[in-house]
């Protein structure tokens, strides 16, 4: 049976265009002009998608949306506005809607956006009937038996902290930065010495979050295993370290969602999820002697600290200019104050590069900092060196993939993923 599509707004050009895109590929549509045309419509035939503009005759599209979600809290809403702000945008998802989408629409954008948004309704469907976010005991404990945890290189020892992992499953939508696409993971908690894994959906591939799985690392640090690919793991896997987390399984569909560009909101999702102190002592590297990648102006030094260090230096031209910051993972709420909330960061000049890369299409203006030729486009600035604070957030992340927390100093020079990368392979090289 087709899947019903209702959309409401108050330009007859839009109500023929989408319309008319939909029912080429076999949906029933349904048209209204009006707020209050459309809620009636939706009372009576319950579609399941609804476009919805942000500027109606009769109403605003955000009450709409509301009183859409109070008759059926599933509604999959897809927003549209032609003259929208981040800030509208912004509490349109944070009210329900599935996805916010700029005018004029293109054709494949409007397809995406269904198909994404019929998934994400049918998740919340089975959801209901067997809650994704609640594990299944026998099926993570067989889980847990055929996982392995990483390797421990000579340098890893038993620490003076204990193991963590999370107390109760969680689940966390949204965005995939370089995909674009909707996605979502599930955490859920693993038992002792089992270390961080990925597994993919729908094809249950399992992949450690270790350096041996890393496969790119343009723009953001890809893990891969037999074909199966996790893009952007760096922003949870930095707050997984910072708050100390070593046992978790990640069941996610293609990429980390993006949320706002930083690991400000996992983090939240973390706490609301609840940390749970297993009663096993905790494995770290302790780093014995000088490790070092890079060359010229690019640097990336790791040496023995009784603590986790890292200074990173940064230039580019104006309106970015020279950062250097120094900061040392020595508390969680620390990371939380200086370094989770710095968001990831691109230039209006890299756009179309990283467009033919295939990257970069989930970029909204809402979860990164926008860079022109001479100023801040999108945003205003969390922190005056937020750059140079992303990067030391990126690191944490990054280096977290050697399977265990460092003891050590990092000082980095105009560096990003492939050198992190990098490093951690100088670690297992002089230590094989």
């Amino acid at each position: 049976m087709a899947s019903t599509v209702l959309i409401i707004d108050d330009e007859p050009g839009i109500l023929s265009s989408v319309g008319g895109v939909l029912a080429d590929e076999g949906y029933e549509t349904l048209s209204a002009s009006c707020g209050l045309d459309g809620l009636t419509l939706f009372r009576e035939k319950l579609p399941e998608v609804v476009f919805l503009d942000i500027w109606l005759p009769d109403r605003d599209g955000l009450e709409v949306l509301q009183a859409l979600r109070e008759i059926d809290p599933k509604a999959a809403v897809i927003m549209i506005s032609g003259h929208g702000t981040v800030s509208t945008a912004v509490k349109a998802v944070k009210m329900g809607a599935y996805d916010y989408l700029e005018k004029p629409l293109a054709y494949n954008q409007v397809l995406e956006a269904v198909d994404g948004a019929l998934a994400h309704r049918q998740s919340l469907l089975d959801e209901r009937r067997q809650p994704m976010a609640v594990a299944d005991a026998a099926d993570r404990d067989q889980i847990a038996r055929e996982l392995r945890p990483p390797a421990r290189l000579p340098l890893v020892q038993k620490g003076r902290k204990r193991q963590k992992t999370i107390r109760r499953s969680t689940v966390v939508y949204g965005l995939g930065l370089h995909s674009g696409k909707r996605t979502g993971m599930v955490l859920q908690p693993l038992p002792p010495d089992t270390g961080i894994h990925f597994l993919t959906l729908p094809a249950a591939t399992a992949i450690p979050a270790h350096v041996d799985s890393v496969g790119e690392t343009d723009y953001a640090t890809t893990l891969e295993k037999d074909g199966e690919t996790i893009r952007t793991v760096e922003h949870l896997l930095s707050a997984l370290h910072a708050v100390g987390v070593t046992n978790l399984l990640v069941k996610i569909h293609g990429e980390v969602p993006v949320l706002d560009g930083s690991s400000a909101e996992l983090c939240k999702v973390l706490e609301e999820a609840g940390i749970e102190t297993q009663r096993v002592g905790r494995w770290e590297l302790v780093v014995d002697r000088p490790y070092e990648v890079g060359d010229g102006n690019k640097r990336l030094l790791i040496e023995p600290y009784d603590g986790f260090l890292i200074s990173y230096q940064l230039s580019y031209p104006p309106p970015i200019g020279e950062q250097f910051v120094t900061f040392e993972l020595d508390s969680y709420e620390r990371y939380k104050e200086e370094i989770a909330a710095a968001r990831t960061f691109g230039f209006m000049k890299d756009i179309k590069m990283i467009a033919e890369l295939g990257l970069g299409s989930g970029g909204r203006l809402d979860n990164c900092i926008l860079v022109g030729v001479d100023n801040v486009i999108n945003t205003e600035l969390r922190f005056p060196d937020e750059f140079a604070r992303h990067k030391i957030l990126d690191i944490i992340g990054d280096l977290y993939l050697l399977g265990f927390p460092i003891r050590g100093k990092v000082t980095a020079r105009f560096t990003g993923h492939r050198d992190n990368i990098a490093i951690l392979r100088e670690i297992q090289k002089q230590n094989a």
